[in-house]
Order: structure tokens, then C-alpha cells, then sequence
């Protein structure tokens, strides 16, 4: 029963890494915090996959985890900016395997920069780990 189930969860962590083929340039999303890149994009923690998702996580779930026109038109973290223009795809005319536009500039979850008061009503903050990226 024990095996079966560890084997589910392993599959399924090990899966969440080729959501980043399904978007443009999913490999080379900034980190809002620091020098290196966010490899869990969906995620508040950048190199864990969380049960907390931040909303760039839920809008691209919620899309079938298909990088669609109306996910790139949409601002996820109220920042300003569409996911499309933060991931380098400001035309919303990438397709999966095609190079994009542009490299992306900006966190389509992270509202940025982080701190600022345009960022205020985010519970985000560099640093926190999962559920402590949430609420307040």
C-alpha cells in the first residue's frame, strides 16, 4: 500500500518540471529575490514545488497547463505587466517548441519588485518557504 503511494508522489514531483517546456521561456524565469533563475514557476518557493501556488500557478492550472492566449494576456500578480510581457511573449503568439519573442524579464507569480508599494497588498516576501509565502 506504502509503495504504490510513494511512487505516486514521486511521479508526480518529478513530472511538475516539464510544465516549464509549456510556457516561453519557462527554463530562464528571473528570480525576484536574487541572482538565479525561479525553476518552480507555479510555485512561492523557487526550487520546490509547494501545495501553495502563487496565482500565476492557479491561472496556468486553471488554463489546462496550456500556455493560451488569454493566460498571456492576463496579468497574474497584478503587477502591471502580462504574463506574456514578463515571460517574453508580449505578442501572445508562442507555441510549444518555438522559440519566443523575448526573454523574459519579469515573475508572471511574483508580484514585482517585491516590497514595493505596489506590491503592498501581496503576502509574498523573499525568503519564505510554502505556506508561509501566503496570508498575512
Amino acid at each position: 500500500m506504502i509503495v504504490p503511494l510513494v511512487l505516486a508522489l514521486v511521479a508526480l514531483a518529478v513530472a511538475h518540471p516539464g510544465y516549464r517546456d509549456l510556457m516561453p521561456n519557462g527554463y530562464s524565469v528571473p528570480n525576484p529575490c536574487g541572482a538565479d533563475t525561479w525553476q518552480a514557476v507555479g510555485h512561492y518557493d523557487p526550487y520546490h514545488h509547494t501545495i501553495a501556488k502563487n496565482q500565476f500557478g492557479k491561472d496556468f492550472a486553471a488554463a489546462a497547463h496550456i500556455w493560451t492566449e488569454t493566460l498571456c494576456k492576463t496579468d497574474s500578480d497584478g503587477d502591471g505587466k502580462t504574463n506574456g510581457e514578463e515571460l517574453g511573449d508580449p505578442a501572445c503568439i508562442w507555441n510549444v517548441g518555438n522559440r519566443p519573442a523575448g526573454s523574459a524579464s519579469g515573475h508572471p507569480g511574483i508580484c514585482e519588485p517585491v516590497g514595493s508599494a505596489a506590491c503592498s497588498n501581496q503576502a509574498f516576501r523573499c525568503g519564505c518557504h510554502g505556506n508561509q509565502c501566503v496570508g498575512r
